[in-house]
């Protein structure tokens, strides 16, 4: 077990991020009732099963999870969700889908890490290079963080990039593929809008969270 003092712009998902745990531990052990809205000053507990004396009162700055939107939060060791995803994170799926549209709408050009690269410097201003097995290495570590959980997970929260060393298809088994998510739990976008993106036929998944 560990404490930490909560300071003004954290979010319980990105604490959850940080110590590899989820959102909804870290409520649970801590006895928040809204996983939206921690208070910085208080003391938060990390790997610990029992009650904490956290609370809301106290009248401390009170610091949101991070979303504008509803929804509820599908946890995972990232504790990321619908209802927490950052502005970011956002801006990235919306430069994801703007990318895809002005390149193969729904019909794949087979430049995935064109899109990709276009969505993210788009949004965020970073320049990465590289074919889609490759993108994950030249993603810049201090705006990215590689996250472990399942691609039906990572479908549902938006602006995630997703990496595949292999697939299916000739030019997929040498350069791979890459794209980012929508958010609406099936669809990604690279240099088109995939509609039902799966694992099928596609090995080596690796996926990347922006780090505000």
């Amino acid at each position: 077990m560990s404490n930490y003092r909560i300071r003004p712009g954290d979010t319980l998902s990105g604490l959850a991020a940080r110590f590899g745990t989820s959102v909804a531990k870290l409520a649970r052990d801590n006895n928040i009732a809204n996983p939206n809205l921690i208070y910085s000053g208080r003391t938060l507990r990390i790997g610990h099963s029992g009650r904490d004396s956290f609370d809301a009162g106290g009248g401390r700055q009170g610091v949101r999870g991070g979303g504008n939107t509803g929804g509820v939060d599908v946890g995972g060791p990232t504790g990321a969700g619908p209802s927490n995803a950052s502005a970011t994170m956002r801006r990235l799926a919306d430069a994801g889908r703007a990318a895809a549209m002005g390149m193969g709408g729904y019909n794949s050009q087979g430049l995935c890490a064109t899109g990709v690269s276009r969505a993210i410097r788009n949004a965020m201003g970073i320049g990465v290079s590289g074919n889609g097995n490759q993108i994950d290495n030249n993603l810049p570590r201090d705006k990215f963080k590689q996250v472990d959980m399942s691609l039906e997970e990572a479908l549902k929260i938006p602006g995630l990039i997703l990496t595949w060393e292999k697939t299916s298809s000739a030019a997929g088994s040498i350069y791979g593929h890459t794209a980012i998510t929508s958010g609406d739990g099936h669809s990604s976008a690279s240099d088109f809008i995939e509609r039902n993106t799966t694992n099928n036929g596609r090995t080596g998944l690796k996926i990347f969270m922006p780090i505000d």
